[in-house]
């Protein structure tokens, strides 16, 4: 076995002990937020990806969550294999704390903006999804709906609290933020009471993996080979779409972003056609009204993030403010491009 530190000793314990694997090399990954994760590769070679929830983890909604994610791979979704531990248990736990172990699916989390291929492939791939999770058991989490029934006072009074966590961070960006926070202001007045009087009176809801955005998939050679970190709540279809297809890293640094929007639905469409399509043709103002209520990334340092990851999060805040605007002020157009393809 390669030489470890103590934590890394400590998970090559636990996977000997729990799952009856002998680790060759573990690897900490920097990136996450709500667990601790390995890199692993056994003696045989093989790669697998390791978790360490916190003591205090909701394990009822860790478990749904790994659940969730076999009933998709077992429908042959790009999902990588949950490992069972000695009892045949999907979260296993030792030492007071839970643990996951997956099968490391092959891809990398996407850098740059979408292509049209890949939003078309996407909306294919979350389709069936989709159509497959209609049949799953209603989860007990319920994604918050702000987006559909936020107070827009409550939004505005969230703009006055980054703004003072900015100030006590000592943000070394507070005057970018200033200004974009000043134009979320502006938009939360002007655009929420619009943007809602036009969405369907009743919409779908059904059990999603409701975190499906860019760091959640994985991508190689143009195409989606892996779905991962399933959240395991009920949600709205027509949200989830959007946020993928509104993606701010496409939206924002794409000339193409339009196009990837009308191939992801439409690819979606032929995938899942029992979805209303007037609840397709509403998934980018779904999505435009999600990200006006929402103030992730905003400030960073409480996160007490890596580098990599601070920088990247801080990255996604910028990138969706200017998704924003393109969204505002492409909307009409967009929207006459989804009727047209019969997406009304």
């Amino acid at each position: 076995m390669a030489e470890m530190n103590w934590e890394d000793e400590m998970t090559a314990e636990v996977l000997a002990d729990r799952y009856g694997i002998e680790a060759e090399t573990v690897e900490q990954v920097p990136m996450g937020t709500d667990t601790v994760n390995w890199r692993v590769v056994t003696s045989s070679g093989q790669r697998l990806y390791v978790k360490e929830y916190p003591a205090s983890a909701d394990l009822e909604a860790a478990r749904a969550a790994w659940d969730m994610s076999e009933f998709c791979r077992a429908a042959r979704l790009p999902v990588p294999r949950v490992w069972h531990d000695r009892d045949g248990n999907l979260l296993s736990m030792a030492d007071g704390c839970p643990w996951a172990v997956v099968e490391e699916a092959p891809g990398n989390v996407a850098t740059s903006a979408m292509t049209v291929a890949l939003a078309e492939h996407t909306g294919m791939i979350l389709g069936r999804m989709h159509r497959v999770l209609a049949a799953y058991p209603l989860p007990r989490r319920q994604q918050p709906m702000r987006w559909r029934t936020g107070s827009v006072e409550n939004a505005l009074a969230k703009c006055d609290t980054v703004l003072d966590t900015a100030r006590r961070q000592q943000a070394d960006n507070l005057a970018q933020l200033q200004g974009q926070i000043a134009q979320r202001r502006e938009d939360l007045h002007t655009q929420v009471g619009r943007l809602r009087a036009h969405l369907p009176e009743d919409l779908v809801e059904q059990a999603l993996h409701a975190d499906l955005s860019r760091t959640n998939l994985l991508v190689q050679a143009g195409v989606v080979t892996g779905i991962i970190d399933f959240r395991a709540a009920r949600a709205v279809p027509a949200w989830e779409l959007g946020r993928a297809a509104c993606d701010p890293r496409t939206v924002a640094n794409s000339d193409q972003w339009a196009d990837c929007v009308l191939a992801m639905a439409a690819a979606y469409r032929s995938e899942n056609p029992t979805l209303p399509n007037a609840e397709v043709h509403n998934c980018a103002r779904i999505a435009l009204l999600y990200m006006l209520f929402s103030f992730y990334g905003a400030t960073t340092a409480e996160y007490d993030l890596p580098d990599e990851a601070e920088a990247d999060l801080q990255r996604y805040w910028s990138e969706r403010q200017r998704s924003i605007r393109q969204l505002i002020e492409g909307m009409a157009d967009l929207e006459d491009a989804l009727a047209t393809r019969g997406l009304r």
